[in-house]
């Protein structure tokens, strides 16, 4: 299967998608990022370090988490913040090559609302 695949599922997400590389540089944002970070930056963001964008106590825990990736290939997925105005919880997701080598991190928003579309409606 094609990185377009892949790219598309990322694409179509209706939540922000950050990707990192292990030296914390912002390597794909997803449209929905895009437009939710414009007055950071947007687009522009990409080749910037994640860093930048969270003050000091936020990326302690992000090396922290990272830390806690590298230990174990089955530690993969942390808990890291409620949003109750957005009605979210938010989860820092590990990447990993075909081998289990930690390669890189994501945070992941799940929306807690109940969907209002109706099922099937393609109209």
């Amino acid at each position: 299967m094609g990185n377009n695949f892949f790219k598309s599922v990322i694409d179509a997400d209706d939540a922000p998608v950050v990707i990192c590389d292990l030296e914390h540089t912002i390597v794909y944002m997803n449209p929905t990022a895009v437009k939710r970070y414009e007055k950071r930056g947007g687009a522009a963001l990409v080749g910037r370090s994640i860093k930048g964008c969270h003050n000091g106590d936020s990326n302690d825990k992000i090396e922290h988490v990272i830390a806690w990736f590298k230990k174990d290939m089955g530690n993969n997925k942390v808990y890291t913040f409620r949003n109750e105005k957005e009605n979210k919880d938010v989860y820092m997701i590990a990447l990993r090559n075909d081998e289990g080598e930690l390669i890189g991190y994501y945070e992941k928003h799940e929306y807690r609302n109940i969907e209002t579309m109706k099922l099937y409606d393609m109209e």
